[in-house]
């Protein structure tokens, strides 16, 4: 009977494994936590289709718009932790631990990283009749008219919002900010004048700078995107040191065992490989990144770190 405690251990180990050998053997939900029409979305769709694909089995992507992401992401933490749910994550996860005083779960207890996804850069974009053509001639309206420009974004601690923090930071812009429940309705708002700009992700961005409705002013990247090539830095329109990139990570709920955390792994590496998705990312101004899980727990421990410092030195807090 001494050994029955290590047995009973073995058992469920070797249970686990056979598990994680058959999975997936039922449809999967890839939860993106902004509305539909958003980068995340659209990024979250092309890379459920090739895993669909690849496994044989529907995943699915249901969109769970607001607080900044977090209630999508409260929902994986909570969800069973068997790896058919899961999180199309943001920079926002990053930011929330320091502008939430009380979050609905923990991020590197509650969700298990799976793979970074995207790193991408957002561009700057205001409606088409506001006197400004550059970032210079931006600052400068903002400065002359305190209170007259305000940026939507995509909630609370987005990385569009964040850009907005570190945007009027470097210039004193001073630019009012006004959250929606995700890039799609933030973009739209900004499209029919009703906001006068936005830091939006270049996914959601192209087609309306493209034909008109909106006029792009700067990339927030450290380089150009090929989605949108004369469209300068906001660091090389005169920002000095401007800098703000975003990503999308894979993440299932915290005690998701190793074996189907990595069996997710190898499906997105994969898919990240596809010429579709690559053509699809590219088209978004996404580069396709991927990391191992162990690599994305470092990485959002920095990033964590790097938002956090942002927030409370900007005294920003939920709106």
């Amino acid at each position: 009977m001494r050994n029955l405690p290590a047995s009973v251990g073995l058992l469920a180990l070797m249970a686990t494994a056979a598990v994680a050998q058959t999975f997936p053997e039922k449809p999967v939900t890839m939860i993106a936590p902004f509305p539909a029409g958003g980068s995340v979305d659209l990024i979250a769709r092309a890379i459920a289709q090739q895993m669909s694909d690849a496994w044989k089995q529907p995943v699915v992507v249901a969109n769970r718009p607001g607080a900044g992401g977090n209630i999508g992401a409260e929902a994986v933490a909570r969800a069973a932790a068997d790896g058919y749910t899961l999180l199309m994550g943001t920079t926002a996860l990053a930011s929330s631990p320091a502008l939430y005083s009380k979050l609905g779960y923990d991020l590197m207890r509650d969700l298990a990283p799976v793979s970074l996804v995207v790193t991408m850069s957002n561009v700057l974009v205001v409606h088409p009749t506001l006197p400004a053509r550059t970032v210079r001639e931006l600052v400068a309206l903002a400065k002359a008219r305190p209170g007259l420009l305000n940026s939507a974004s995509a909630g609370v601690g987005s990385s569009n919002h964040l850009a907005l923090v570190l945007f009027n930071t470097l210039t004193g812009a001073g630019i009012a900010h006004i959250p929606y429940k995700g890039a799609a309705p933030a973009v739209a708002d900004v499209m029919g004048g009703h906001v006068a700009m936005t830091f939006v992700p270049i996914a959601a961005a192209v087609v309306p700078v493209k034909s008109g409705r909106l006029r792009a002013l700067g990339i927030t990247g450290a380089a150009r995107s090929p989605a949108l090539p004369e469209t300068p830095t906001v660091n090389e329109a005169g920002v000095a040191g401007y800098e703000a990139t975003s990503w999308n990570a894979l993440l299932a709920p915290g005690t998701t065992s190793r074996e189907t955390v990595l069996k997710i792994n190898a499906a997105l590496e994969e898919s990240l490989r596809a010429p579709r998705v690559r053509d699809i990312l590219v088209a978004a101004g996404a580069d396709a990144a991927g990391s191992s899980p162990d690599e994305l727990a470092g990485f959002l421990r920095t990033e964590m770190v790097k938002w956090g410092k942002v927030v409370k030195a900007a005294g920003i807090t939920p709106e």
